[in-house]
């Protein structure tokens, strides 16, 4: 690190610092500025599909989102000249291994071409970099663990087609932070673990974490794996091709047939599980058969993985905001205890520490900042 660049943090040390996370998500916004590891505010910024039905692409959004985060900070009255370092979620640019990146040039080409898919998380890098800018030109913005996070083994990414790796995207930010809590609680380092960690939110992604890596995990948006409240995760190829040359449907009908009208919504018409899980209670069968089955194929994703451990499992992880369910973690873990003794539910998910933490940690030495 040159030297202009640690004499900078370490006069940012000497007082407790404030860190702005920005997390751009489907249909919200998420912000939260922290002094040291201490929240002030957190706040997500809900959006209808009215209001972001008049942008063309999500890169379009910039500019709407920008001006309601701005409106947040003057309503707890945070000026982005108190701000000491900037971080956004990391979102579909290169594959790229864990750890906290300082955003560049390149980044920001990547990630405004959405070079690897379009998801709002391509705004969580841009709006930080720009507002470090523009509350001052000394401060850095990072991205933290993003959603392409590569870290497979090599045999773990053939598909079975030439043309296509499995390599594609999943919550690596909230993955990592809990597999990092979990070595914690225990005593151990995480990167002498060797983990199964299932991160059940409206997309569904199981990796396996072995020494510090996630060396297998399922793509939780349009690719393989289980079914999630919206995304149809693995479907019958053969049968999904039929339906594509049906001539019935168009490309972006198929499209949301996979992603955003997928899984659970495509059996139930609703993607929210407090209410799938309230009719379950009051006895719809069907309901129960759809959301028992999502808690099957995560089941059977987990199994899988214990392969790419070779069966030597320290702990099962179930996290995020399906983790809230009773039932689901119950009939996930009567499927997958004995994989493992040690089977640990952290309910929700906190992606804004995470990122504040990475940075935070970065800042103090406890983590490389590397470059984009």
């Amino acid at each position: 690190m040159p030297w202009f660049v640690r004499l900078h943090n370490a006069i940012l040390l000497r007082h407790e610092m404030k860190i702005l996370a920005i997390n751009p998500g489907g249909m919200s916004t998420k912000i939260a500025v922290y002094e040291g590891m201490c929240p002030i505010f957190s706040e997500s910024i809900c959006h209808s599909v009215d209001d972001l039905s008049v942008f063309a692409s999500i890169a379009d959004q910039k500019k709407y989102r920008k001006q309601l985060i701005l409106e947040s900070l003057i309503k707890h009255r945070i000026s982005l000249s108190e701000i000491d370092a900037f971080v956004g979620r990391g979102g579909m640019v290169r594959n790229l291994p864990s750890g906290v990146y300082r955003i560049n040039d390149a980044y920001l080409h990547d990630a405004r071409i959405g070079l690897n898919g379009q998801h709002a998380s391509n705004l969580g890098g841009i709006l930080a970099y720009e507002m470090a800018k523009e509350g001052n030109v000394k401060n850095d913005a990072y991205i933290v663990d993003p959603v392409v996070v590569d870290e497979y083994d090599d045999v773990a990414k053939f598909s079975g087609m030439v043309d296509i790796s499995r390599v594609r995207s999943f919550h690596a930010l909230n993955q990592k932070a809990v597999a990092r809590r979990y070595a914690r609680e225990v005593g151990r380092d995480y990167n002498d673990l060797k983990l199964i960690v299932a991160h059940l939110g409206s997309g569904v992604s199981v990796g396996a974490h072995k020494n510090g890596r996630v060396i297998d995990v399922n793509s939780a948006l349009g690719g393989d794996g289980p079914m999630s409240p919206e995304r149809a995760g693995g479907v019958p190829p053969l049968a999904l091709i039929d339906i594509c040359f049906s001539g019935k449907f168009t490309y972006q009908q198929i499209y949301k047939m996979l992603i955003g009208e997928g899984g659970v919504y495509s059996y139930l018409g609703t993607k929210d599980m407090q209410r799938v899980e309230l009719m379950v209670r009051q006895g719809d069968m069907h309901a129960r058969s759809i959301m028992e089955g999502m808690a099957y194929q995560v089941a059977k994703e987990i199994s899988s993985l214990s392969a790419a451990l070779y069966g030597e499992v320290d702990a099962v992880i179930i996290t995020g905001s399906i983790a809230n369910s009773a039932l689901i973690t119950d009939w996930i873990s009567s499927r997958v205890r004995s994989i493992s003794k040690n089977l640990i539910v952290y309910p929700g998910e906190d992606e804004m520490k995470a990122l504040a933490e990475g940075v935070f940690d970065a800042l103090h030495g406890r983590r490389a900042v590397l470059e984009y």
